[in-house]
């Protein structure tokens, strides 16, 4: 029988592509979400509609489904919100996740695999970004992800929870085939903000700052295809259910990719210029975040198979031509 794997967070852009591949690689999967951002069409398998942070509800769920693991993407995550609500982020995000952890140990699940990010690292003082880099998080967001791992690692040694920990770069693109995409309520990310712009959907884009000590003035980030970030988690999950008691690593290409050579792909896949003014910096961002990942890639033998922005810009294309949710 099947590894059965219930994913919390399901219903949302990562938690949803991540339970479809899951799926298609022989795992029954079912989906925990409350649907606060995610969305009841792109839910794998049976969804369950609760709050991370209902322990009697989760507990039930977990008991009476038999799952073998469970995969962890339900978060508050826009980092601007966290700032002006930094009690909503360690409420939802730190102890959501110690809910949904009791409930694993009174059902008896004991593997998970965690979606973390590379806030928690802060200013990069030094690049490629490694595992080992430091970790000062400039935002409520980053900090609750960075008390998140510190509690799993605890429990990993402590208490027997076998956990690993992915910390995402910037992930993008959608499903090749147009099933599942990035929908989300409130859009900060690059990426369909600019596709959205150059439809004509939204007003023009703002590129903050032109300015930066980078090769055309512009920002310049690691981007990740939401297909490369699932098949992280397979190969995490696999090795943790093989017997392995987890580890953290970096999901990143080690590609970085400036703002406007991000807008030049877009524009080139549409036909038409992403419409833009140029705006003042924005405090907190770093000139350059890209990741080192020679160790998932080492232990997990992951390596990412979506490495042009041109190509993860073109799924992004057709999801937004044609959403489905």
């Amino acid at each position: 029988m099947s590894a059965r794997v219930l994913v919390v967070g399901g219903a949302g852009y990562i938690g949803s592509v991540t339970a479809a591949v899951l799926g298609k690689n022989g795992f029954e999967v079912e989906t925990y979400d409350d649907l606060s951002t995610g969305h009841e069409e792109a839910a794998q398998g049976r969804l369950h509609r609760g709050d991370i942070r209902d322990k009697d509800k989760l507990t039930a769920v977990l008991k009476n489904g038999d799952f073998d693991a469970v995969m962890h993407f339900a978060a508050k995550s826009l980092v601007g919100e966290s700032v002006a609500h930094p009690l909503r982020y360690y409420d939802v995000n730190v102890g959501g996740t110690a809910t949904l952890v009791q409930s694993m140990q009174d059902a008896g699940v004991d593997t998970l695999v965690f979606s973390s990010t590379c806030a928690i690292y802060g200013d990069p003082v030094r690049l490629p970004l490694d595992e080992d880099h430091p970790q000062h998080p400039v935002s409520p967001y980053g900090a609750s992800k960075k008390m998140v791992e510190e509690m799993l690692a605890a429990c990993r040694e402590r208490e027997g929870l076998k956990v690993t920990t992915l910390r995402y770069f910037n992930a993008a693109g959608c499903m090749p085939d147009g099933s599942l995409g990035e929908s989300h309520k409130t859009e900060t990310h690059l990426i369909p903000l600019a596709i959205a712009a150059a439809l004509g959907h939204r007003p023009p884009l703002s590129l903050f700052g032109t300015d930066y000590d980078t090769r055309d003035g512009t920002c310049i980030r690691d981007y990740i295809h939401v297909l490369d970030l699932a098949d992280a988690h397979v190969k995490a999950l696999n090795r943790l259910l093989s017997g392995n008691s987890g580890d953290a690593y970096n999901v990143g290409t080690g590609v970085g990719t400036t703002v406007k050579e991000v807008l030049a792909a877009i524009g080139q896949s549409l036909g038409t210029p992403v419409p833009h003014s140029v705006a003042a910096r924005r405090d907190g961002d770093p000139p350059a975040l890209f990741a080192r990942a020679d160790k998932i890639q080492a232990d997990l033998g992951w390596t990412p198979e979506w490495t042009s922005i041109e190509g993860i810009v073109d799924t992004a294309v057709r999801w937004a031509r044609s959403p489905r949710f």
